[in-house]
């Protein structure tokens, strides 16, 4: 295996299952090492970790829900403890939910939109400050 990101520290957020757990595997089997964010499931997230580091890799599961700025903080100050630094993020946490019109709620769609949308923003600007100058400037 190409090894191209070994010693990179990278957060996969919503990496607990899915998509997700599979990036964050992928990651670690490129040599990096890896924060698999998860937002409920703990315990998938520790088998993440466990199947990362079984299969050589270095892993932490760190808990955080994208959607609120305090957990992104969070988030983000644990990755420089354990690991020191960033040098990727992966934002892929995100939730959808299928649902008769009629049924549909604007705290349904808050919960969607803060998650999907604001945890993307949340967490990009957390991850601006820890790349510094690496890091082409982003304007939303």
């Amino acid at each position: 295996m190409n090894n191209k990101l070994e010693n990179k520290v990278v957060i996969v957020t919503g990496a607990s299952k899915g998509i997700g757990a599979g990036i964050a595997k992928q990651m670690g089997a490129s040599g990096a090492k890896v924060v698999v964010n998860y937002a409920s499931s703990k315990e998938s997230a520790n088998a993440v970790v466990e199947e990362i580091i079984s299969a050589g890799g270095n892993a932490v599961a760190i808990q955080g829900d994208m959607s609120e700025q305090s957990d992104v903080k969070h988030l983000f100050e644990e990755t420089l403890n354990v690991f020191g630094g960033l040098d990727v993020l992966v934002n892929n946490a995100g939730i959808y939910g299928f649902s008769l019109l009629e049924s549909f709620t604007e705290d349904s769609y808050r919960r969607i939109f803060d998650i999907n949308v604001l945890g993307v923003l949340l967490a990009s600007q957390e991850a601006v400050r820890l790349f510094g100058e690496n890091c082409l400037s982003i304007r939303v």
